[in-house]
C-alpha cells in the first residue's frame, strides 16, 4: 500500500455521551484520560488485569465498568471510541488492527504514528474546552494549551460574553483580596476584564485598575457621595443603574465580599430588582495577612482555633456584636478586623476579662503590599505602640501564642533572644519575605 503523505490532523470535538468508549490498559496513560472520557457522559468498558488506585477508584463508584482480563479479539466491537495504553506491545498491535477494521477511531499511547487519533492537549475556563495539536512536540503542545488557559483565565485573553436578551447587563462580586494584585483568584481576574463598569473599594487591589481597556468606567466607592450613611445605598444604586443599561458590571471589594464586606446587602438589592448576581470568593486579610508576615493563625500544640471580629466600634459601644468576655476566655488566635482606632479600648477589655497582660500581639499594616510594615508589642502595650507608630489603616490585628512562632520564624535561630527583646519593648521591625 502506498504511503500517505504526512497530512494534517483533522480536529474534531467527539460527542461520546452514552456511547461505547473502551480503554485497554489501566496504568497512569488511562489514570490521566478516564476523568475527560467520564465527564463526556461516555460508555466506558475498561479492559485491564490491573489498575492504578485511581482507577479502581473510579470503577469501585461506578463511572465505569471494568473487566479484570487482557485483551482479546472482539473487545472493540460495538465502539465508537478506543484508547489502547497497555504494556503489551503484541497487544497493542493487535487491538490497533482490530480498530482499523472495525472502523473504531484509536488512540495509542505507545506508538501516535500507527493510531488512527491523536489526543489533543486539553484544558478548561468558565465552559470553554481549549485542545492543542502540534504533531509529535508534546512539551510545545502542552505549553501553548497552557497559556491559552491561562490568557482566558486572568483575562488577557477574552471575548465579550453575548448578552441573553438586550438590556441584560450582570454583576460579580469580586473578592480582590487583601491588597496584592496577584492574590486576586483567577476568576475574579477574568471576569475584571470583561468588566463594562467597575465599582471599585479603596482597600481592593487598586493596580489592577491600570489593566483595564480604555472604554471601561471606574466608579470609586470611596468617594461616592452623600456621607457614610448613604454610601452603601449609592453604591447599590449605581449597580443596579448600570446593570439595567445592559452592562457587566464588576463590583471590586478588598478581601471577600461576605467577611465584613457588605457583599449580602448588594446582592439582596440586586436580586429586588431581578439582577443576575456572581458572588466570586476572595482570600481574607485575615488569614492571608498573618500569613504572610509569618504567623499562623493556628499551629500544632499551641492553637487549634482563631476568632476573627470586627473593631470598627468600642467593646462598650452599644451598636457592638462582640462578646468580649468570652473572647477574651478564648485560650485561641484572635484577629481584630478594622480595629486600628478602638486597639486600646479592645486590649484593656481582653485584659479587664482575663486575658494576659503579656499575650503576644501583632499589628500589620497594609499587608501584602509594597507599604506593609509589622509592629510587635503584647496585650498591655499594644494601644500605646499603635498611637506611637502611627499606625493606620487598613491594618490587621492579631493577638496569640502564633504571634510569638512567627516572630522566631523571622528572627531565625541566631537571633530569636534579640527579637524577643525588641517585641517585650514593642520594637517596630519590617515585615519578612514569606518563608524566611
Amino acid at each position: 500500500m502506498a504511503e500517505h503523505p504526512p497530512f494534517a490532523a483533522y480536529p474534531v470535538g467527539l460527542r461520546l455521551a452514552g456511547r461505547r468508549v473502551v480503554v485497554l490498559g489501566a496504568g497512569q496513560v488511562a489514570q490521566r484520560r478516564l476523568p475527560a472520557l467520564i465527564a463526556a457522559g461516555a460508555d466506558i468498558l475498561l479492559v485491564s488485569p490491573s489498575a492504578t488506585a485511581s482507577v479502581e477508584a473510579m470503577a469501585e463508584a461506578g463511572e465505569l465498568r471494568w473487566e479484570r482480563r487482557r485483551y482479546r479479539e472482539g473487545d472493540l466491537d460495538g465502539a465508537w471510541y478506543a484508547l489502547i495504553t497497555t504494556d503489551d506491545p503484541e497487544a497493542n498491535r493487535a487491538a490497533s488492527a482490530e480498530a482499523e477494521a472495525r472502523r473504531v477511531w484509536a488512540v495509542r499511547s505507545d506508538d501516535a504514528e500507527a493510531a488512527t487519533a491523536w489526543t489533543p492537549a486539553t484544558g478548561r475556563s468558565e465552559g470553554v474546552t481549549v485542545a492543542v495539536l502540534t504533531g509529535q512536540d508534546p512539551r510545545r503542545t502542552a505549553a501553548l494549551r497552557d497559556a491559552i488557559v491561562e490568557g482566558l483565565r486572568d483575562g488577557s485573553i477574552a471575548a465579550p460574553h453575548r448578552r441573553t436578551r438586550p438590556g441584560a447587563g450582570r454583576v460579580a462580586l469580586v473578592g480582590g483580596g487583601p491588597g496584592d494584585p496577584d492574590l486576586i483568584t483567577v476568576r475574579g481576574r477574568r471576569l475584571l476584564a470583561e468588566a463594562d463598569v467597575v465599582v471599585a473599594d479603596r482597600l481592593g487591589p487598586r493596580d489592577l485598575l491600570d489593566e483595564l481597556p480604555p472604554h471601561v468606567e471606574v466608579i470609586d466607592a470611596a468617594k461616592i457621595p452623600y456621607g457614610r450613611s448613604m454610601a452603601q445605598e449609592a453604591i447599590n444604586d449605581a449597580l443596579i443603574e448600570h446593570a439595567k443599561a445592559g452592562k457587566t458590571v464588576v463590583r471590586l471589594k478588598g478581601g471577600d465580599p461576605f467577611v465584613f464586606g457588605r457583599g449580602k446587602e448588594e446582592m439582596q438589592a440586586l436580586a429586588e430588582h431581578g439582577i443576575p448576581c456572581t458572588v466570586v470568593p476572595g482570600i481574607s486579610s485575615s488569614i492571608s495577612v498573618p500569613g504572610t508576615v509569618g504567623i499562623p493563625v493556628t499551629h500544632r500544640g499551641v492553637a487549634h482555633e482563631f476568632t476573627v471580629v470586627s473593631g470598627h466600634v468600642a467593646p462598650d459601644d452599644p451598636r457592638s456584636l462582640v462578646d468580649w468576655p468570652s473572647l477574651a476566655r478564648l485560650g485561641g488566635t484572635l484577629v481584630v478586623l478594622m480595629g486600628v482606632e478602638q486597639c486600646g479600648a479592645i486590649a484593656e477589655t481582653l485584659i479587664r476579662h482575663g486575658r494576659s497582660a503579656d499575650t503576644p500581639v501583632a499589628v500589620i499594616q497594609e499587608g501584602t503590599t509594597a507599604a506593609q510594615r509589622r509592629v510587635d508589642a503584647v496585650l498591655g502595650t499594644v494601644g500605646e505602640r499603635v498611637r506611637a507608630e502611627g499606625i493606620r489603616p487598613p491594618a490587621v490585628i492579631v493577638i496569640g501564642e502564633v504571634v510569638a512562632i512567627g516572630r522566631e520564624d523571622a528572627a531565625g535561630a541566631s537571633g530569636n533572644a534579640a527579637h524577643a527583646a525588641a517585641a517585650e519593648a514593642g520594637g517596630t521591625r519590617p515585615a519578612p519575605a514569606v518563608g524566611s
